[in-house]
C-alpha cells in the first residue's frame, strides 16, 4: 500500500496523512492515532529517513535501565514496556534502551540529550525522592513518568494509579470481614508507589481501630520466594496474621504456597488480597478469580503513557499532562470472614 491508497482508505488528503505520520502538531492527536493504526493494519511503512529529515526528529523514545534496580527481570516493567512498544511501533517510533550501572544513570540521560539520540524519555519506578525529575527538566527533553513523586506533581507529565486509595479500600475490605491481624507485604518503600500503598493501609487500620504492628509490615522486591518467606516467618508469630495484603500477584502466589504447606485454605482459614497488574503471563483468571484484587492493567498504562509522551513531543507547548487512574476492586476466592475467635468486635 502506498501513501495515496492509505489516504483514500481513510478519506483524508495525502498531505494530512503524511503530516499525521510525521507527527506534525497541527494534526489532531486523534487523527494521528487513527492514521498510525490504519498504517499498521495495512502494512504501510513510510520511509524513516525521509520522516527524520522532514521533522528534524530521531523518532525514538528513550528508557534508561539502571541494572542495580533489576528492572530487566521485573515482569511488571516488561509488560509496561510491551504496551508502550505497541504504541511506539504504531506511531513509527523506535525504542532506545540504555542499560547502565545505577551510578551512571544520570550521565546516561545527559548523553541521550547531548547526542540527540531520542525525542523524549519515559521514566519508570520513581522514588519518593527522585533526582530524575529535576535533571530531565534541566536537560529540556520531553519526558513522562510512570508514577509520580515530589511536591510539584503539576509541574511535569505523569500517569499513575491511585495506589493510596486502592490499598485503603483493600484493607477496609479485610477489616469489614472481621480481620484484625492484617499483614502488608509491600514493594520497596523507597519507591513512590509502595510508600503510597503503605499510607493507604495505615489509614484504613486507624479508621478500623486496629493497632499498627511492625511485625506484620514487610517490604522487599515483589517476588514469589520473598512472599513465601515473609508469610512463613509471620505465621510463626505468637499472634499470626489472619489476612495478607500484597503489592503483587507474584508475591501473593508465594504467600499462597506458604499457607498451603501449613494446611490452610484461602477464603476459609485465612484471607489474601493483592494488587493485580493484569500480567500477560500470570492472569487472575477463572469464572470467579482466584484472588480478591485491586486491578489495573500495567500494559494498558504503557500504551497510554506512550501516547501521552508522543503527543507531548508533537506539541510541547501544550504543557504537562497528568492522568490518575482509579483501580477496580474484584472479589475472588481468596477472601472470607476472619476465623472464629479472631473477628472484629
Amino acid at each position: 500500500m502506498n501513501l495515496r491508497e492509505l489516504a483514500n482508505l481513510l478519506d483524508l488528503s495525502t498531505t494530512t496523512v503524511s503530516r499525521a505520520l510525521n507527527g506534525y502538531p497541527e494534526v489532531s492527536a486523534a487523527t494521528r492515532e487513527r492514521v498510525a493504526e490504519a498504517a499498521r493494519l495495512h502494512g504501510y511503512a513510510p520511509n524513516q529517513v525521509a520522516r527524520r529529515l522532514a521533522t528534524g526528529r530521531t523518532l525514538a523514545i528513550g528508557h534508561v535501565i539502571p541494572i542495580a534496580e533489576h528492572q530487566m527481570i521485573n515482569p511488571v516493567f516488561a509488560d509496561f514496556l510491551a504496551g508502550a512498544g505497541e504504541t511506539y511501533s504504531a506511531a513509527g517510533y523506535d525504542t532506545v534502551l540504555s542499560i547502565v550501572p545505577a551510578e551512571q544513570e544520570a550521565e546516561a540521560y545527559r548523553e541521550m540529550a547531548r547526542q540527540r539520540k531520542v525525542d523524549g524519555i519515559l521514566v519508570s519506578g520513581p522514588k519518593v525522592v527522585d533526582f530524575r525529575i529535576e535533571l530531565l527538566a534541566e536537560l529540556g527533553l520531553p519526558f513522562l513518568v510512570h508514577g509520580r513523586t515530589g511536591p510539584d506533581e503539576a509541574g511535569y507529565s505523569w500517569i499513575d494509579i491511585n495506589n493510596r486509595r486502592a490499598f485503603r479500600r483493600a484493607t477496609e475490605l479485610l477489616a469489614h470481614l472481621g480481620h484484625r491481624r492484617i499483614a502488608l507485604l509491600n514493594g520497596q518503600e523507597q519507591l513512590s508507589f509502595a510508600a503510597r500503598r503503605r499510607l493507604g493501609y495505615e489509614e484504613a487500620l486507624i479508621e478500623a481501630g486496629i493497632a499498627f504492628d511492625t511485625d506484620l509490615a514487610h517490604q522487599s522486591e515483589m517476588t514469589e520466594p520473598l512472599g513465601y518467606a515473609a508469610a512463613t516467618r509471620m505465621m510463626q508469630l505468637a499472634d499470626p496474621p489472619t489476612a495478607f495484603l500484597t503489592s503483587s500477584i507474584i508475591t501473593a502466589h508465594g504467600v499462597l504456597r506458604a499457607m498451603r504447606e501449613l494446611g490452610r485454605q484461602a477464603g476459609r482459614d485465612f484471607s489474601i488480597t493483592t494488587h493485580d497488574d493484569d500480567l500477560s503471563f500470570l492472569p487472575n483468571a477463572g469464572e470467579v478469580p482466584l484472588f480478591t484484587a485491586t486491578r489495573s492493567s500495567v500494559r494498558a498504562a504503557g500504551r497510554q503513557a506512550a501516547r501521552m509522551l508522543i503527543d507531548l513531543i508533537s506539541t510541547p507547548e501544550s504543557g504537562p499532562r497528568q492522568e490518575l487512574w482509579e483501580v477496580e476492586l474484584t472479589l475472588g476466592l481468596s477472601t472470607g470472614p476472619a476465623p472464629r475467635g479472631q473477628t472484629h468486635a
